[in-house]
This record gives C-alpha cells, structure tokens and sequence, in this order.
C-alpha cells in the first residue's frame, strides 16, 4: 500500500452511519473513494455521496456508492478532499483542476473537514509551489487581471489542447497569479472582495484537519 492509499484508508475511521460523505477529486481522494465504496457495501453503512465534480461522480458510481446532488442537501457530516498545497495553519491550496466552487460549497457546508495528502504537499505559504487559481466570469477576466496585475503576474489559464481558454465545471475562466503577498489571510481577503471573481483556490479557515502520510506512516495535523 503506498502513502496515498494509506492515508485514504486511514480517513475512513472518521466515517460512521449514516452520513452524507463529500467526496474530492484527484488520485488520493479515488482511493478514498473506492476505500469508502467497499466498507459501505461491507458494513452496511447506509452513507450517501455528493461529488466536488463530474470525475468523482462518476468514480462514485463505478464505485456503487449512493450519490446526491447539491440541491438535496443543506449539510454534509464529512468532507474528505487533497490539496495541492497545505500550510501548518490548515489554509490550502486547491483549484488545478475546474472545480472550486463544489470544492468550496462542499467545504464550507461540512460540519467535519479533512484533507488527506502526501508529505509532497505540505508548504511553509500558500503559492509557494503552485500560482494561486482565480475563477473569474468571462466577461469579466480582463478587468480582473489588470486587477491583480497591481498585486503579482499572472495571466488567464490556458486549455489542455493549447487551442483556447480553459472552462470551469461552471463555465467560467481561470486566472493563474503569483503573488508578493504570503499571508493566507491578507491573500484570502485580496481575492474574496475582488469584483469579478467567483470563487478562488485559497481554502483559508476550512479544513478542520488534515492526514499527512509519508514513507509508510499517517500523522494528523488539527486546526486549533
């Protein structure tokens, strides 16, 4: 078993009856996934899912997880997500992907929180390996970037094919910056009361805790 499968599996003792589970995206979160698929079926649990994006849709139901949809739901009991960045305060990093703003409301609406990662992810400050995403109306994303022009570099994420710009779950565009600034508050509120900006990849005051697994061992970090 390698760290990220362990530390998925090491997440499923925060998984009891009969919670809704919010279920991330990325390689370890489909560990978890499957993890939390096999003890469902096994225990007889009775959990339901909802998905932070198409792609653990989808594994949820190849999985034969029961599934809900965001707008059947007022809370979930437990969200378990990676990261792309983690500081020792518990702010992350998130959004390589299309979808902050499931990944958010998933977040936001969890009464338990949990970041599974890898040692790889940890960071003394948020941007250190990785540009901060913005997700930005299209309309608006030109104005938004001379914006953060004032605060750091950047420009608007390109698509995989290299042949337009990239497109949110939500059908916005993504703005990549990197900052001066390295405090996770100041950044947080720098791009939370920005016009234009839907939604942004900085999970500050979100994550109740996180598992960190490195060469065959879990330790848990909790915010205080």
């Amino acid at each position: 078993m390698n760290d990220k499968e362990l530390v998925a599996h090491q997440a499923l003792q925060y998984v009891s009856e009969n919670m809704i589970v919010g279920l991330g995206t990325g390689s370890t979160a489909n560990f978890f996934i499957d993890a939390l698929a096999k003890r469902n079926k096994e225990e007889k649990l009775n959990v339901r899912a909802v998905s932070s994006s198409v792609v653990s849709m989808m594994k949820a139901k190849e999985a034969g997880l029961p599934l809900l949809s965001m707008d059947q739901i007022k809370e979930i009991d437990l969200y378990i997500d990676g990261a792309d960045e983690i500081t020792p305060d518990l702010t992350l990093l998130k959004g390589r992907g299309y979808d902050l703003v499931r990944e958010k409301l998933l977040a936001r609406s969890a009464k338990k929180f949990i970041v599974i990662a890898d040692e790889s992810k940890i960071v003394k400050n948020i941007g250190d390996n990785f540009p901060i995403p913005s997700e930005v109306h299209p309309f608006a994303w030109e104005l938004v970037k001379n914006v953060l022009m004032k605060k750091g570099t950047g420009d608007i994420r390109i698509n995989a094919a290299k042949d337009g710009y990239a497109i949110t779950s939500c059908g916005n565009f993504v703005l990549d910056f990197n900052f001066a600034e390295k405090t996770s508050e100041a950044l947080n509120n720098l791009l939370s009361l920005t016009p234009g900006i839907v939604e942004h990849g900085i999970f500050y005051n979100l994550a109740h805790g996180a598992l960190i697994s490195h060469n065959g061992n879990v330790r848990e970090i909790w915010r205080s």
